[in-house]
């Protein structure tokens, strides 16, 4: 694996302050993941000026975990225990509400399943001064590169799989979608979309937010090798790309938030009714292959129907509202919770 990056061998980094960025990390009943995380974060070279760890109402041992960590790491750690788990989604938005709130320029999130590599802040620091919305790359369990869908159609609301991997001279390509394993994003920006918006809990959050973060500034993946994942996850392999194996919650919120993500494009003038079904349609699709040919079962299926009729139910919901700006009081979204 490559670890140095051609820009930032032997250049200084006039333009980016790492201490004025911070890691906000999400976490729920993984202290053995999240120890790895954190102990990578220790190699890092250099480090940020703030590490947030969101703690999902977790039962094990996090909190002395974290604890542990408090004389070794050079940055200053903040712990925030939540009451109840409010997923990703939930965590997310309160590690980049408290980044925010400790002033940070740039947020770094990412989940407790992965690893920091050692020069990844300073990779990330070289297109700091270029651009406000940033994705690094990252390795899978087995060491092998990771393809991330960047690019989103919108009218139909899907990922697009075969967006190319690649990379020119320029060594970036615009997007806009957005992941939360890796985002690195600019407190402008942040400010104008607001929160990332908790009503998901998980899937899709991401996606709207890097979207629309995309629709405020150039928004971009970058050839830099950031991230390691650290937990092995089944897959099924199509050649040129893998399909995950999921879950029952995944499945049942995959159709579900498209009724969020529905009232995100309407309220941007984005929304294609008809089309956007039609990718509702190959949303549930594609969840059907997956428990056929990842987990080899048709069980679950009650799960996508569930979020579906759900999802319309949200879809409905005329009092519906997104998140504000941070420029305006920060409120509970109302509805469709």
């Amino acid at each position: 694996m490559t670890t140095t990056s051609p820009q930032h061998a032997g250049r200084e980094h006039a333009l980016f302050d790492p201490a004025s960025a911070t890691i906000a990390i999400v976490t729920y009943n993984r202290s053995a993941l999240l120890s790895k995380l954190l102990a990578s974060i220790v190699r890092m070279d250099p480090h940020p000026g703030h590490v947030v760890v969101i703690d999902n109402a977790s039962v094990d041992d996090t909190a002395e975990v974290v604890e542990s960590f408090r004389e070794q790491i050079p940055a200053t750690i903040v712990y925030r225990r939540l009451e109840t788990n409010t997923g990703g989604s939930g965590g997310f938005s309160e590690g980049m509400r408290v980044a925010y709130e400790l002033g940070s320029t740039w947020m770094w999130l990412m989940d407790d399943d992965v690893e920091v590599l050692p020069d990844g802040l300073a990779r990330m620091g070289d297109w700091a001064p270029r651009f406000k919305s940033i994705q690094g790359r990252r390795y899978d369990y087995d060491g092998s590169e990771f393809y991330w869908q960047y690019r989103l159609s919108i009218p139909l609301g899907i990922p697009i799989p075969f967006a190319p991997a690649g990379f020119d001279e320029a060594r970036f390509r615009e997007m806009n979608s957005g992941c939360f394993e890796g985002m690195f994003i600019h407190r402008d920006i942040v400010q104008k979309v607001g929160l990332p918006d908790p009503r998901f809990f998980i899937y899709w959050d991401d996606s709207v937010y890097g979207w629309l973060a995309s629709r405020h500034t150039t928004a971009v993946i970058v050839d830099e090798f950031v991230l390691r994942r650290t937990r092995e996850i089944r897959q099924w392999d199509m050649g040129v790309r893998h399909l995950n194996a999921s879950s029952n919650a995944y499945r049942y919120y995959i159709m579900r938030n498209r009724g969020h993500m529905r009232h995100y494009f309407r309220t941007q003038g984005a929304l294609r009714p008809v089309r956007f079904a039609i990718g509702t349609f190959l949303t549930f699709a594609k969840e059907l292959i997956r428990l056929v040919f990842v987990e080899r079962t048709v069980r679950g299926t009650s799960n996508l129907w569930r979020g579906l009729r759900d999802g319309r139910k949200i879809a409905r919901d005329k009092a519906w509202e997104p998140m504000p700006p941070l420029g305006s009081p920060i409120t509970e979204p109302r509805t469709g919770r």
